[in-house]
C-alpha cells in the first residue's frame, strides 16, 4: 500500500511539472506572436495552456513540498500571467455595457452563421434562422447539407449574392431587402473568400461584407488573407460598413489584433465563443464552444445593442446574432 501511495504521488507530482511546464512555454510563447506568425499560431489555444498553468498549480500545491512546491508554483504563476495579459483585455471587454440606440434609430439584426456542409439538422437550423426575423443572414459553408437551410430562407429572404464560382460559393449573403450592389470576390481570382451586397433598407442603404477564412496554420496563408480583405473593403464607406464572418482566428491572437486596427472597424463581438459545438468530429460531442472565431465588425455610426451566441444548431459552429443601431 505503502509503495502505491509512492507511485501516485510521483505520478502526481510528474504530472504538476508537465502541465506547469507546458502552460508556461506555451504562455510566454503567446507574447512573442507580436512579432512571428508562427508564435501566433499558439495564441489560439490560449484557453487550453491556461487550464495546462491551473491544473498544474493545484497539483503542485496538493502533491509537492518545500522547495520543489515553491518552484512548481513560480513556473505555474509565470504561465498564468503571460496569459493573463494575453486574453485579459478582450476578456475586460466583455464588461462594456450596451449601448442605448437614440429615439427614432433605425436599427439592423443579422445572423452570422457557418452552416456547416456536413449540417446534420437543416430543418431546425432553417426554422430557427427564420425565428429571428432578422434583416440580413451572412453565411459560410453554404453548401452540401447546408443547401437546404437555403433553400427553406428563399421566400422570407428573396434576395442574396450571386454566386460566380465555378464550384460554387462558400459564403452568401441573404436579405428581406433589395441589394441594390454587391460583388463576388471569388470572381477576383485571389486567395478570399468573401462577398460583398449593399442592402436598400428602409433606413438606409448599408453596406455588408461577408467572409471566410482559412486555418492560422500553417501561419501566412491567413495573414494574407487579412491584408487582401482589408485592401479590398478599404474603398467602401467606413461609418456604416459591416464585415462579418467565420474567421478561424481568436481575438487575442496579435492577427486578429492587428486586422482589427487594418479593417478600420470596431469589433462588435467580445470573446464570444462559437467553436466547437455539437458533434465536431466523428468521434467527439463538445459540450460547449471554446474558441470565439466568428466576428462581427462595424463602423462608428453603428450602436451595438445587442450580441449574443445562439443555440447549437447541427453546425460545428453556433451563430452569432447582432442587433446594431444608428
Amino acid at each position: 500500500m505503502r509503495l502505491i501511495l509512492h507511485l501516485t504521488n510521483l505520478f502526481l507530482r510528474g504530472t504538476a511539472l508537465m502541465l506547469c511546464l507546458v502552460g508556461a512555454v506555451a504562455g510566454v510563447a503567446c507574447l512573442g506572436g507580436a512579432f512571428s506568425d508562427w508564435l501566433d499560431v499558439l495564441t489560439h489555444a490560449a484557453p487550453l495552456w491556461m487550464v495546462c498553468s491551473v491544473l498544474g498549480l493545484i497539483l503542485a500545491v496538493l502533491a509537492s513540498r518545500d522547495d520543489e512546491r515553491r518552484a512548481l508554483v513560480a513556473v505555474a504563476a509565470l504561465g498564468i500571467a503571460a496569459l493573463v495579459v494575453l486574453m485579459g483585455p478582450e476578456l475586460l471587454s466583455t464588461l462594456r455595457p450596451a449601448e442605448a440606440p437614440a429615439k427614432g434609430a433605425a436599427t439592423l439584426k443579422l445572423v452570422q452563421f457557418n452552416l456547416w456542409a456536413e449540417n446534420d439538422a437543416p430543418p431546425e437550423t432553417a426554422a430557427w434562422i427564420l425565428k429571428q426575423n432578422a434583416d440580413v443572414v451572412i453565411t459560410e459553408e453554404s453548401g452540401g447539407n447546408a443547401w437546404r437551410v437555403l433553400r427553406a430562407l428563399k421566400k422570407a429572404y428573396p434576395y442574396s449574392t450571386t454566386c460566380h464560382a465555378k464550384y460554387g460559393c462558400d459564403t452568401r449573403i441573404h436579405s428581406r431587402w433589395p441589394i441594390v450592389d454587391e460583388h463576388d470576390f471569388y470572381g477576383d481570382d485571389e486567395s478570399l473568400v468573401a462577398t460583398q451586397a449593399t442592402l436598400r433598407h428602409p433606413g438606409g442603404d448599408v453596406t455588408v461584407v461577408g467572409t471566410h477564412f482559412v486555418w492560422p496554420v500553417p501561419a501566412g496563408r491567413w495573414q494574407a488573407q487579412s491584408r487582401l480583405l482589408a485592401k479590398k473593403v478599404a474603398p467602401f464607406a467606413k461609418d456604416s460598413l459591416i464585415v462579418t464572418g467565420d474567421f478561424n482566428a481568436t481575438p487575442w491572437s496579435w492577427s486578429l489584433r492587428r486586422q482589427d486596427k487594418a479593417l478600420g472597424l470596431e469589433r462588435r463581438t467580445r470573446a464570444l465563443a462559437s467553436w466547437p459545438t455539437g458533434q465536431f468530429i466523428r468521434i467527439a460531442k463538445a459540450p460547449f464552444p471554446v474558441l470565439p472565431i466568428d466576428q462581427v465588425y462595424a463602423g462608428k455610426a453603428w450602436k451595438t445593442v445587442k450580441v449574443e451566441r445562439g443555440p447549437s444548431l447541427g453546425s460545428d459552429h453556433r451563430p452569432v446574432v447582432a442587433t446594431l443601431a444608428r
